[in-house]
């Protein structure tokens, strides 16, 4: 099928794309905007509950365990769900814990309504990947991704602003409420935007069981190796980006609430270069291209133990472009490498991403707790190395499944 007809978006094609890629963009934001737009607000959670760094950076990442089940249960299911359906669904639910929140009496229960999310957004996360994987044409596809986690990109950014701003005038029970506004809006957006298609078939996979499936891909070492990847990748964003927070509002930094939202324009680069990664890799190869992105992450480490605010940010912007970059990359990897069933491949890869990110939370939370920030960003040094040693698992069969441009 065709990606342009899959989208009801009416125009030549060359506009029709480009509004699709949009559209891809815009649904990728609505769906994981909740995802890092408390990490924001994280000094002021562990004012208002009374805990420790380590104890919030894990209930607010504790999202990423019910997006690791989520991306299970779709790997193991997803082939019998509706995609546009499981989306709007997924997207609907989802605007009930996030106003959940804000009335959460304590951690504990903001620690479970942040799973609930978790599950909602992950379901409709690998429901859009399966989604573009199957609907796309080879041409397409690394575009397709692209586009896609350009939108998670833009909701790392824009989410986390509007977090500190809501929070700052509305109190942090507006922002909960306002998120969950959101929420609805990517239902909506999803339902009048993406066509209707019943549930897609599993490619050269007639009569086969989907743990039949997942057997398949356990024994393609260049799916186990980007899985792997996965996790890698975002327990070093996690590491960095959950706990910089408490080192910016410390002496000798000691930024206000609004300003801790500003510093997150560090992401604006990664809107302009995450987009490039589909050409990049067309170009490069996968191998090439991955490991220039992790070199990238690996330069912005040092200068986050400067102690000075330009030298910090810098560094942190180099580590959001090598790391959205290197997740570019990898997503349109598992799209390429597997051989059968797309969707429960896509399902495995985000439940090891998501995995890495509570492992990263848990273990580099109380790194930073009971050692201090330097060990919580060497952790994230040896994160970055064991995905670029990974990557030299990344090549395509010979030939190629999906497509002749795909390059190692």
């Amino acid at each position: 099928m065709a990606g342009a007809r899959t989208f009801a978006l009416p125009g030549s094609t060359a506009s029709a794309a480009l509004l699709r890629s949009l559209v891809i963009g815009l649904t990728a934001f609505l769906t994981v905007v909740d995802l890092f737009a408390t990490q924001a607000i994280l000094p002021s959670l562990a004012a208002a509950y009374g805990v420790t760094p380590a104890a919030m950076g894990f209930a607010v990442n504790a999202s990423t365990l019910g997006m690791a089940l989520a991306g299970l249960a779709i790997a193991l299911l997803g082939r019998r769900i509706p995609r546009r359906a499981g989306i709007v669904a997924s997207l609907a639910l989802l605007a009930v814990p996030t106003a959940l929140l804000a009335l959460a009496p304590n951690l504990t229960a903001f620690t479970a309504l942040r799973v609930a999310q978790g599950l909602c957004m992950s379901s409709a996360f690998a429901l859009m990947l399966s989604y573009l994987g199957e609907a796309c044409t080879a041409e397409e596809t690394a575009g397709a991704f692209a586009a896609y986690i350009t939108g998670n990109v833009a909701s790392n950014l824009f989410g986390r602003l509007m977090a500190a701003a809501l929070a700052d005038h509305l109190g942090l029970a507006g922002n909960f409420f306002v998120f969950a506004a959101l929420n609805l809006a990517g239902a909506v957006l999803v339902w009048f935007y993406l066509r209707g298609t019943p549930a897609m078939p599993v490619m050269g996979a007639s009569g086969r069981s989907a743990l039949a499936a997942w057997a398949a891909h356990f024994r393609n070492p260049a799916l186990c190796a980007s899985f792997a990847i996965g996790f890698c990748i975002l327990f070093a964003f996690i590491g960095t980006f959950t706990y910089v927070n408490f080192v910016l509002v410390r002496e000798p930094l000691s930024l206000s609430s609004m300003g801790l939202g500003f510093v997150y324009f560090v992401f604006l680069p990664s809107i302009v270069t995450t987009p490039l990664a589909g050409h990049a890799v067309a170009r490069f190869g996968t191998r090439r291209t991955f490991w220039f992105a992790i070199a990238v992450a690996a330069a912005g480490l040092p200068l986050l133990l400067t102690g000075r605010l330009s030298a910090v940010l810098a560094g942190l912007a180099l580590v959001g472009v090598g790391t959205f970059l290197a997740q570019a990359v990898a997503t349109g990897f598992v799209g390429r490498a597997a051989t059968v069933d797309r969707g429960a491949a896509s399902g495995l890869y985000l439940a090891s991403y998501f995995a890495g990110g509570l492992a990263g939370s848990a273990l580099l939370g109380q790194v930073f707790d009971r050692i201090g920030w330097a060990a919580c960003v060497a952790g994230v040094g040896i994160a970055l190395a064991l995905a670029a040693i990974l990557a030299l698992q990344l090549k395509l069969p010979s030939p190629p499944v999906t497509t002749r441009r795909s390059a190692s």
